[in-house]
């Protein structure tokens, strides 16, 4: 009996320790955010991820500022040593090898690994991956069963498929900087590149539920990603188009329309925000504001005129935080189950007890200074309870798996010299 449970105890360990995607082969033809988010996540995941590199040159996050290296941060390169920040959080757990795609004997091995692999993920603009002769309809040649990711800025169709964008032309492409700022004010973009972590997102999203396909009906298929359906989706909770119906602005600032009072207020030594969802909400925060005469008016009472009246509402409120601090009243608030938070600085994440608990803000391991203590990156977000995400493998050298990537996947030593032999087909990848 004690043999069974020892032999069970032991399968529930091996269980706990597995990675969810251990064995998906991904081939990576990302940069700069978007995709390498989502092979990042991929990667977290247990996929093994390969990015393709071009010989003649990094990546592009591995050359640019701010570096991390033996004499620590800067603006500029110090030493030879010296990597982009952004490289060493976007490349952790990722192999790097190198290939000439405009190459004949490049395409070939390109094309020789896309037949092994599961999963492809690039974010060029549209029609470069054609031009080079890795487009989707080119490799599904090769291998039926792959599944094809495409991220650009407006998607694969439309009128303005053809347009260069960033983080940046998203945001105000897609409507989230015309609702974002002091109502009074200019338009601002969040201050992170929120759609390139949306859309890498929603591209794993995409390729989760894709390779769940694959596995009912043996199909590969093509996943159309674009960054500002993404964001524009996400957006579209709020009921932007009856906004001037009802005879309200579409900047609400830090507020959100269907509530009040729901703002950042001043507080005696900082900000905190605060907001009253529910019925229950605003007459606890009432009661703890001291307001008690202000249940028995109809008008404050009435969810539709607090928010058409809401600078009222937020006054109110402001007198009591601004004689308060923070501490005091988020405590006030717990206790009355009111949500409230401080307005955290990101320096003020690092010592927050919550994240530490979670251990979410990790310090980057450069590869040429394994003990060196780095920037911080975030982990892999979710939790699992029989899963692993860990991910402390640091990003790759420029090509350094080439050899080993190519023996593991296509079964032979990495000789670039010669010209590489015809594609065959992976008879079990036929069977899928």
């Amino acid at each position: 009996m004690k043999a069974k449970q020892k032999k069970q105890k032991s399968q529930i360990g091996e269980i706990a320790n597995a990675r969810i995607l251990s064995g998906v082969k991904v081939l990576d033809l990302t940069r700069y955010l978007s995709g390498p988010q989502a092979t990042l996540f991929l990667a977290d995941l247990g996929a093994d991820v390969v990015r393709v590199d071009d010989p003649k040159r990094v990546d592009p996050a591995a050359s640019a500022p701010p570096f991390f290296g033996p004499k620590g941060v800067s603006l500029t390169k110090q030493t030879d040593e010296d990597l982009g920040i952004a490289y060493l959080k976007r490349g952790r757990g990722k192999k790097s090898i190198t290939i000439d795609l405009k190459s004949d004997d490049g395409l070939m091995l390109f094309k020789q690994l896309a037949s092994k692999a599961d999963v492809i993920v690039e974010n060029f603009r549209v029609g470069v991956t054609k031009r080079l002769g890795v487009n989707y309809e080119a490799l599904k040649e090769v291998n039926p069963g792959l599944i094809y990711c495409s991220i650009t800025g407006f998607g694969n169709d439309g009128p303005e498929r053809d347009r260069k964008a960033y983080d940046l032309m998203v945001q105000a492409s897609s409507g989230i900087m015309s609702v974002t700022g002091d109502p009074d004010g200019l338009a601002y973009k969040t201050g992170s590149p929120i759609s390139d972590g949306v859309s890498g997102t929603f591209a794993v999203l995409g390729i989760l539920g894709a390779l769940f396909h694959r596995t009912k009906t043996g199909m590969g298929q093509f996943i159309d990603v674009s960054m500002t359906d993404c964001l524009t989706a996400l957006m579209y909770d709020e009921p932007w188009d009856c906004y001037n119906d009802l005879g309200l602005p579409v900047r609400q600032g830090n507020r959100i329309m269907r509530f009040s009072p729901f703002n950042t207020y001043k507080a005696a030594n900082g900000v905190v925000a605060l907001g009253a969802a529910t019925d229950a909400d605003w007459i606890n925060l009432l009661t703890l504001m001291g307001r008690e005469e202000l249940k028995l008016d109809d008008n404050f009472m009435n969810p539709g005129w607090r928010i058409v009246n809401n600078t009222k509402v937020d006054s109110i409120v402001a007198e009591w935080t601004e004689k308060l601090p923070v501490e005091n009243i988020v405590e006030r608030c717990a206790q009355q189950s009111i949500p409230c938070s401080p307005v955290r600085s990101v320096s003020d994440l690092q010592s927050w007890p919550q994240l530490k608990q979670r251990n979410l803000l990790q310090s980057v391991t450069h590869p040429q200074l394994p003990k060196a203590t780095g920037p911080l990156g975030a982990s892999f977000p979710l939790k699992f309870s029989f899963a692993d995400t860990t991910n402390n493998i640091p990003a790759a050298g420029h090509g350094e798996h080439t050899a080993s990537v190519i023996k593991h996947w296509l079964g032979k030593d990495a000789d670039l010299g010669h010209p590489i032999q015809p594609i065959r087909r992976d008879s079990d990848r036929d069977k899928r």
